[in-house]
């Protein structure tokens, strides 16, 4: 009887595979990854088989309590963890779709449409920013960057010779090549020197290093403390790396940028609700008002579907027909 109340719970959790298309982009368009409702299809066929070996006799985890062992929540948060990390996702995303479990119903999502500033909106801002903020608005907003992917940026990544920079690991786990606003290669230039500066110090001291992706610190010995896998905007202060024993530079948090951008619109008089990603909107809105194709604005943000970029022609009220009210003809 038991087996049979817990799979009852079933239909419940296999919900999110009967979204339609025009459900799964409207939800993408809000910032809804895909990956989410995919990866519960590919385990809600599991679930129940995991939940029938869990009663009948499956080997349980003994750090965990009796109570987690015998939970159909605790069964299903293992097998989407399991698939997370076999689909290499970030540890930021697995936490996520963990925590989106708990009291999951299905609805529907409304539409909500990004927050886009104008040209002068966006010059406003930029004029109540400084130093290293300010340089990373400008990289926001003129290579159409995340948050976390501009704060991530290596030296390395920068390439001011073919004016390009190279996104790694963005969000998918993909990289991209974005263009580098020939407007902040001065200031980027000068920002690096000093960087160098204090990297330099660093190695004197016995610091100077990052952590590497995955396992490039085994493939590559030495590139931990080597310029090139520097960070473009290394935090102030160092941390105590307890896997090596030595200490290490962050880069920079992103609640001191987006602390910082807040501020400034403030300040800038702007009433529209404008963060850090509101720079990548209107990065792409103003692209597509200059009369570049959809396609190029998708491969510089880096989104799987062209239907996600999509949503910045509904900014524009243009759907690709240049549609003016019959006000504009009046006398």
């Amino acid at each position: 009887m038991k087996i049979i109340a817990e799979t009852e719970a079933l239909p419940v959790l296999g919900a999110f595979s009967l979204r339609t298309t025009s459900e799964h982009r409207s939800m993408e368009a809000d910032g809804w990854d895909l990956h989410v409702s995919r990866t519960y299809m590919g385990i809600d066929g599991a679930v129940g088989e995991d939940r029938v070996m869990q009663a009948g006799g499956r080997v349980p985890d003994p750090s965990e309590p009796v109570a987690v062992q015998r939970s159909p929540e605790s069964a299903l948060l293992r097998q989407l963890r399991d698939e997370v990390r076999k689909r290499h996702y970030s540890r930021r995303t697995e936490d996520a779709y963990s925590d989106w479990l708990d009291g999951v119903v299905r609805a529907k999502r409304p539409k909500i449409l990004p927050v886009v500033l104008t040209r002068d909106e966006v010059n406003a801002v930029l004029r109540h920013l400084s130093g290293a903020n300010l340089i990373a608005a400008m990289l926001m907003y003129g290579a159409g960057l995340r948050l976390l992917e501009c704060l991530t940026l290596r030296v390395k990544d920068i390439d001011f010779g073919y004016r390009q920079i190279t996104v790694r690991e963005g969000k998918g786990n993909k990289d991209r090549i974005t263009i580098l606003p020939a407007s902040v290669e001065s200031r980027l230039t000068l920002h690096l020197e000093d960087v160098r500066i204090h990297f330099e110090k660093d190695l004197k001291e016995g610091c100077g290093y990052v952590r590497l992706p995955k396992a490039l610190g085994r493939k590559y010995p030495n590139a931990d403390h080597a310029w090139g896998w520097q960070w473009v905007f290394p935090a102030h202060r160092h941390y105590l790396d307890h896997e090596s024993g030595i200490r290490c530079r962050h880069h920079l948090d992103e609640s001191v940028l987006q602390r910082a951008v807040k501020e400034a619109v403030a300040l800038a008089g702007i009433k529209k609700h404008g963060t850090c990603h509101t720079f990548r909107h209107s990065f792409a809105t103003h692209l597509l008002e200059d009369g570049y194709d959809i396609r190029t604005i998708q491969e510089l943000l880096g989104h799987r579907d062209v239907s996600t970029t999509m949503i910045y022609t509904h900014v524009l009220n243009r759907g690709g027909r240049g549609v003016r009210s019959p006000m504009g003809i009046l006398g």
